[in-house]
């Protein structure tokens, strides 16, 4: 695992854990990135270290192949990210955990044809644009 800091546009960065090191070997191609991350999850022990969220990726099931999913370069640290035609707040992490809303919502989380993120055929925006991985199309984010 990885475990670090995310800066999510809170006064002190989130300690975040992800099984990214397989994917990505060197830390440095995630140092000064900018990712999407799940906020309102209950945090989790994971080896030892609590976590306070999850960074989205677009995972290929049958290579294993894991891309994270980057938001635009211009968009802004802690930006809530929308799709449109939906609205309304945020569920608090003991809502998401009490409605399972996560177990929910995430199988409709995919990539499209163009490698955009997605939730329910509708792509995953900033208000500088789309959110997308860099290659894999059509498969599953979590």
């Amino acid at each position: 695992l990885y475990c670090k800091k995310i800066n999510v546009g809170e006064e002190e960065p989130r300690q975040i854990a992800s099984g990214l090191r397989k994917h990505y070997p060197n830390i440095e191609d995630l140092q000064n990135r900018k990712v999407l991350v799940v906020c309102n999850l209950k945090s989790t022990n994971l080896v030892g270290f609590k976590s306070f969220g999850m960074v989205l990726c677009a995972v290929d099931s049958e290579s294993g192949k894991t891309e994270i999913i980057d938001p635009p370069a211009d968009a802004k640290v802690g930006e809530r990210v929308f799709v449109d035609g939906v609205s309304g707040n945020a569920l608090s992490s003991s809502q998401v955990k009490k409605k399972k809303a996560w177990r929910t919502l995430q199988p409709s989380l995919k990539t499209t044809e163009e490698a955009l993120a997605s939730w329910d055929g509708k792509v995953i925006q900033t208000s500088a644009g789309p959110c997308k991985a860099a290659s894999l199309t059509g498969v599953q984010i979590k």
